[in-house]
Parts: C-alpha cells; structure tokens; sequence
C-alpha cells in the first residue's frame, strides 16, 4: 500500500516534501515522481491510468500556476487524488492553482488542501489510509493526541505568571 507524491515541477518539491517527510515518518511506502501535466502529457497519462495497479492507493498531486496535474490525474484514476496547490515563481498569489485544483467539475473530484499545504496532503493521504489499516489508524491517533498535548503544554506555560 504506497502513497503516491507528484509534482508539476522540481520546484514543487519544497511543498511536497512535507507530504513525504510527513508519510516516511509513519512508515508508509512513498513512490515519488515529476508528472508535468503540460510538459510530459503521455507520462501523466500512463501514471494516472495505471497507478491503482501499481499498488497505489492514494495520489498526492501539487502544482502550481495552470495546476492542471490533480485534476487530470482524478479524470483517469480510480484513485482519491490530494491536489496541493503551489504558489509558483509565475503563479497569481497562488489564485490560480487553487482554482484550478479546487473548481473541478461534478463526477471529477480532487481533495484540496490549503496553498502550500503539503503536510496537509500527507495527514490527510495517512487518514484515507487508516479507514481501512488500523496500524495507520493509530499513528494518526498518535500524532493528533501529541498535537493535543502540545497545545496543553504551551497553554500552561502561559498561565504560570498568575
């Protein structure tokens, strides 16, 4: 069972890093890959019409500017797709990515996370997962009992001048 990360471009890898640092840290097989959805048509194609036979079993695609690559992926695969919107060097305050991967059409749904939020896409890649693997499942209670704990602790650490 892989998560798969996906990007437009190298200059993506940034954002998508924390997907990847994010899924590695709770031991889920990682397959990582430049698909430019402009540049390398036929190589999106092959990914997205083959990637659930690959042992696939969720997408994590980010883009920016055009970020056409989510939902192309989503129109092909029967996989759910994570679009993570990039803000690019050329994109609009990082508008345009979040409208292209946001605004898809009925019957072509794509998840999409905050501007630049590829932990999000990790988390969330990690949550699909844990619906039907219950060691994941408890890595993520894991993880959202020490965010718990970290808001308790810095909480009371404001509290000790009283």
């Amino acid at each position: 069972m892989k998560v798969a990360v996906v990007m437009g471009s190298k200059s993506d890898l940034p954002v998508m890093q924390e997907a990847i640092d994010f899924l590695k840290a709770l031991d889920i097989e990682v397959f990582v890959d430049i698909v430019s959805a402009h540049r390398t048509p036929e190589k999106l194609m092959d990914f997205g019409q083959n990637a659930h036979k690959r042992g696939i079993a969720v997408i994590v695609a980010g883009a920016g500017g055009a970020a056409h690559l989510p939902g192309m992926l989503a129109a092909m695969t029967p996989l759910p797709v994570i679009g993570v919107p990039v803000k690019s060097r050329n994109s609009i305050d990082g508008w345009d990515s979040i409208l292209s991967i946001l605004q898809m059409p009925s019957g072509v749904p794509v998840a999409t996370v905050a501007l630049n939020g590829g932990k999000n896409a990790g988390i969330l890649a990690a949550q699909i997962l844990g619906s039907y693997d219950a060691s994941v499942q408890q890595k993520i209670i894991d993880y959202k009992e020490n965010l718990k704990q970290a808001v308790l602790t810095a909480a009371a650490t404001l509290n000790t001048n009283e």
